[in-house]
């Protein structure tokens, strides 16, 4: 429908009609001339059609695609001939030997010509005594290793002090070791000894020491000069370090440390010669204590070690590439009780600690130590890595002298382990005992060959490893020694508050360990292989 409205014209009175318009015939009632209201119309529907919608029209295409078929074959092969082949020697016949060829005649004349000769060379022979006393084994040599002297200083063992550490000198012909208390826990002012027994001497007297050193306090550790077969350096359970020349009986005190803030402030527990980056004949004395501080000592004139480089342990500077206990409020230090050098850089070592962690450290660490400990050289930081920690203290660790990755770390849950630099988890875990280890050391001449001791009394465990498998690591490959030399063994109550103090310590015998394995490469090792 659509409506359409018819236009007004307007005519004079126009205006009157827009007033109508727009007032919708309201004001017709008003007045009369007013036109009326607006009507409607309904028309029929208009509609206009679009000429450009049929002029387009509607315009569509349809294409398709599809690729080539595609190939396919089987293929399938089978040997179908099959051939055998059998080899058989026959049974040997009884041989007949050919008849020898020689020249009678000449052979005659040699021997009536080489006869005085020899007679003469077998009379002096008889008459020589070279060979006195000896004696041809006609059988294997056995794995077995015999006490060949007992060593021991009654004045000493009559006070009940203990053997705490003993070393061998650069000729391998004397042996030191160091007698204290170590079991008070406390304090001491009790004296104790450093003596030494050359081994060589004619009519060595086992219980007569060829040299006698008192100490005014418990020795912890010793270590022989590298080149000067007299010297010897050690660290007291005071703090002190002391070197000694045992040449002079009359006054052996070569250096000392004193009683300084250099000082430790806890025993020491090891010490080792470290030569100089300039001069490599000249060594320094290198220092480790529970007190978290590892110093190095140059001697100087007057008897004295001056401090020349030191480093800190602190928790807070520790790497956290593993997950370590949290420390108990106030306790900053790290007590380190053990250390090891790298045979392939010389400014990287291990250190073991009381913690039970073997850290990766360097003397190359410019970082500052954060810690309050009064010192006369700068502290450092030499922590670089985080090894995961044993089940006790770690009081032993050895670098590897064939591989410049591994090392070994003994600790008082009866565990060794081998760890690469490379991670900090270890290789291989072995227990060796149900009781403490304290020592543990790499044969110097055999890759695969370590020897280790326990808490059990005196046992040194050898074992061969074989690419670091542990299907390989079974007890069946391993060799025991005893020890038995009493020189050579004391106890120890161990001083993490974490372990029972009833627990007896074997000696420090790194020394020993390292004897041991020296001789390796002379004791033929019958072990049986891994199954």
């Amino acid at each position: 429908m659509a409506t359409r409205v018819r236009p007004w014209r307007l005519g004079p009175a126009g205006s009157a009609g827009a007033e109508k318009l727009a007032t919708g015939g309201a004001a017709s009632a008003e007045g009369p001339g007013r036109p009326g209201p607006l009507q409607d119309e309904t028309l029929g529907v208009a509609s206009v059609p679009s000429r450009w919608r049929d002029a387009q029209g509607f315009r569509g295409e349809t294409k398709s695609c599809q690729t080539a078929s595609v190939a396919t074959a089987d293929a399938a092969s089978q040997a179908r001939k099959r051939a055998d082949a059998e080899v058989q020697t026959e049974a040997p016949g009884p041989g007949v030997l050919p008849a020898p060829r020689h020249d009678s005649a000449r052979l005659a004349a040699f021997l009536r010509r080489v006869e005085a000769t020899v007679v003469r060379e077998l009379n002096r022979n008889w008459r020589s005594h070279a060979f006195d006393g000896f004696s041809v084994n006609w059988t294997e040599p056995q794995c077995t290793v015999t006490c060949l002297h007992t060593l021991g200083y009654p004045p000493a063992q009559g006070q009940g002090l203990h053997v705490t550490s003993v070393s061998w000198n650069t000729t391998g012909s004397v042996v030191a070791c160091a007698y204290g208390r170590l079991d008070d826990g406390d304090w001491s002012t009790l004296k104790s000894f450093v003596c030494a027994w050359n081994l060589d001497r004619r009519g060595l007297s086992p219980r007569q020491p060829s040299a006698v050193v008192e100490v005014p306090s418990a020795v912890m550790c010793l270590a022989f000069h590298p080149t000067q077969p007299s010297h010897v350096a050690g660290g007291l359970y005071s703090g002190e370090v002391l070197v000694w020349d045992l040449s002079r009986p009359e006054d052996p005190l070569l250096w000392c440390t004193g009683l300084t803030d250099d000082t430790h402030t806890d025993p020491v527990y090891q010490v080792v010669w470290l030569p100089e980056p300039q001069h490599s004949h000249h060594f320094r004395v290198l220092s480790v204590a529970t007190d978290g501080k590892v110093l190095l000592w140059q001697g100087v004139g007057a008897g004295q070690l001056q401090l020349t480089e030191g480093f800190a342990l602190v928790v807070q500077q520790l790497p956290r590439n593993t997950k370590l206990k949290k420390p108990p409020r106030g306790e900053t230090e790290v007590g380190t009780t053990a250390v090891a050098f790298s045979s392939f850089d010389p400014s990287l070592f291990v250190l073991g600690t009381e913690g039970g962690f073997p850290l990766k450290c360097s003397l190359a660490a410019e970082e500052a130590a954060l810690t309050r400990m009064p010192s006369s050289v700068p502290l450092r930081a030499p922590a670089q890595f985080t090894f995961s920690p044993h089940g006790g203290p770690v009081y032993s660790v050895s670098c590897s002298p064939f591989h410049r990755n591994l090392f070994l770390s003994a600790g008082t849950d009866g565990h060794v382990h081998l760890y690469s630099m490379l991670q900090a988890q270890p290789l291989t875990s072995l227990r060796l005992s149900p009781k403490y280890l304290f020592a543990v050391r790499w044969s110097p001449v055999r890759p695969l060959v370590f020897a280790a001791a326990s808490g059990e009394g005196a046992w040194g465990t050898l074992k061969r490893l074989r690419g670091c498998c542990p299907r390989s690591l079974s007890p069946h490959a391993s060799l025991f020694l005893k020890v038995t030399c009493n020189c050579l063994i004391s106890r120890k109550a161990p001083r993490n508050p974490q372990f029972p103090s009833s627990k007896p310590r074997m000696a420090a015998l790194s020394t020993v360990l390292n004897l041991i394995a020296s001789r390796l490469s002379c004791w033929p090792l019958a072990m049986p292989r891994a199954q």
